[in-house]
């Protein structure tokens, strides 16, 4: 009779996997080990030393007793704060939305294959390429009542034409949103319209064949299409509206009075004017709980949804 013989698994094949494994991976590893120290040392270590910070008595220098909440106190009963997180709120929602729609309008109008696409492409988009510094100048000059728009008007016959929306105590944050759309709407423009590009000329032709009209086509059809590239415009123009500092400083200085104001300048003031490094931080920390609590649920659908296509 023939003797079948059974060989037990070896096992130093498992290990040879992990060695394999080790020397394939390790120099990658080693290659990411400063960025992984960089973001743990200087950017989660310094948002903890931030918020830490916030809750201390910290005045010119850091100091590392404890006040508890007195700062956060503080902050709610401060008038400049609360016209900040108003005007941040109210540039923010018109920044945002005036983006999307005037640069989805850019992205239809180019194209429609029209004859000089490349020069506008660049017209629209050349604002982007400027700073905030440089737009809030210009701005500040054209919308300023004694040399920009309303000067011109004026001595072209209209002297009775008043535009003093810079000076305006309650226009003041307007003149901000219109020149952020300005600066963005050529991003937005842009990302559109590489998603426009990417729509099948078939569905065009089925819309005509049934005599939808085209307003809303672009409405029932073309936009959920571009649903990825508009969450893509969002984000990136929501972080401009987290960050505006620039923009306020080169225009109006949070003037007149406070009525620009701005969380961002709110804190650079307190931390690098005022001396109050505590109140300062404290700014810094609700600016984070407040852009953590609008992502987070984004973030979390967005895993929701990438779970279910797994499953």
């Amino acid at each position: 009779m023939d003797t079948i013989s059974i060989r037990a698994p070896s096992i130093s094949a498992p290990r040879a996997t992990v060695r394999h494994r080790i020397r394939t991976r390790l120099p990658a590893s080693l290659a990411l080990l400063p960025t992984a120290l960089v973001v743990l040392v200087v950017y989660i270590g310094c948002l903890l030393w931030t918020v830490r910070l916030s809750f201390t008595s910290s005045a010119l220098l850091p100091k590392l007793d404890w006040v508890g909440l007195a700062q956060y106190s503080r902050l709610f009963a401060n008038d400049r704060f609360l016209t900040s997180a108003e005007n941040i709120l109210i540039f923010g929602c018109l920044f945002i939305s005036g983006c999307l729609i005037l640069g989805f309008l850019l992205a239809v109008f180019i194209d429609q294959n029209v004859r000089g696409e490349s020069l506008f492409r660049t017209v629209f988009l050349y604002p982007y390429a400027m700073s905030f510094v440089v737009t809030g100048v210009a701005w500040q000059w054209f919308l300023n009542p004694g040399l920009g728009l309303q000067k011109l008007v004026r001595d072209m016959g209209f002297p009775n034409f008043t535009f003093d929306w810079l000076v305006n105590q309650d226009m003041a944050i307007y003149t901000i949103v219109i020149a952020g759309i300005w600066h963005g709407a050529g991003l937005t423009m842009a990302i559109l319209l590489a998603g426009l590009r990417g729509v099948d000329g078939d569905l065009w032709k089925a819309a005509r064949v049934d005599g939808i009209p085209t307003w809303r086509v672009y409405i029932s059809v073309v936009l959920p299409l571009l649903r990825p590239m508009i969450v893509t415009a969002t984000v990136l123009l929501a972080t401009g509206v987290v960050k505006l500092y620039d923009l306020v400083v080169a225009m109006t200085l949070g003037g007149p009075g406070i009525a620009t104001e701005v969380p961002a300048k709110f804190v650079m003031d307190h931390l690098f004017e005022r001396n109050n490094i505590a109140l300062g931080t404290a700014a810094a920390t609700i600016m984070l709980i407040a852009v953590v609590s609008v992502l987070a649920p984004w973030v979390y659908a967005r895993y929701i949804r990438s779970q279910g296509r797994l499953g």
